[in-house]
């Protein structure tokens, strides 16, 4: 069986998708490789693409706030991303990038960690995991597909940015800390 180890320098050296041509560094995810808790966001940003570690911008800032709430050490999750390179000029990844990455690096992460519950942060999580587009009716719920749980909610970006969807986040966030002491 693959470590988690092997696969994050498998990520590092990926030449899979032409993501891989704009990349200063690729960002395999980090935590523990038992993590309960496994956090999926979007893409990589500038400062992830910098400093090779996922959520460490300004959206990363944000989801330590949400941790917080739940009561959630990020150093007890593993936190990740639908890609694994920074798109350039901060774009949505398209469909083959997603593809791609899921089904060589995500889908064995998860494999390899077996979490309890897998938070999806946003819609390209959301359509990359789940093959699902509108979060608006699933977020702060859990659903259960393959034998895995996910719980949905929206990115940090967008809390970020619209004040309705912080409330959202923040509602969100104090249901996943209910979910996660029945864990």
């Amino acid at each position: 069986m693959t470590s988690l180890f092997s696969l994050s320098e498998g990520i590092r050296t990926c030449t899979a998708c032409p993501l891989h041509k704009s990349r200063t560094l690729a960002v395999p995810g980090e935590g523990p490789a038992k993590a309960e808790i496994f956090f999926v966001g979007e893409a990589p940003g500038n400062e992830e693409d910098r400093q090779g570690l996922p959520f460490v911008g300004r959206s990363g800032k944000f989801l330590d706030e949400l941790l917080k709430i739940a009561n959630i050490k990020r150093k007890d999750v593993f936190i990740t991303g639908s890609v694994k390179c920074h798109p350039t000029a901060n774009r949505t990844p398209i469909l083959i990038e997603l593809t791609t990455c899921k089904h060589l690096w995500l889908e064995k992460q998860i494999e390899i960690i077996k979490p309890k519950l897998v938070v999806v942060l946003g819609s390209i999580a959301l359509k990359s995991l789940l093959n699902e587009t509108k979060i608006q009716p699933l977020h702060g719920k859990v659903i259960k597909k393959n034998n895995q749980r996910y719980f949905i909610t929206y990115h940090p970006s967008a809390g970020m940015r619209f004040p309705a969807i912080k409330k959202k986040m923040i509602d969100d966030f104090i249901i996943l800390k209910t979910i996660i002491k029945k864990l």
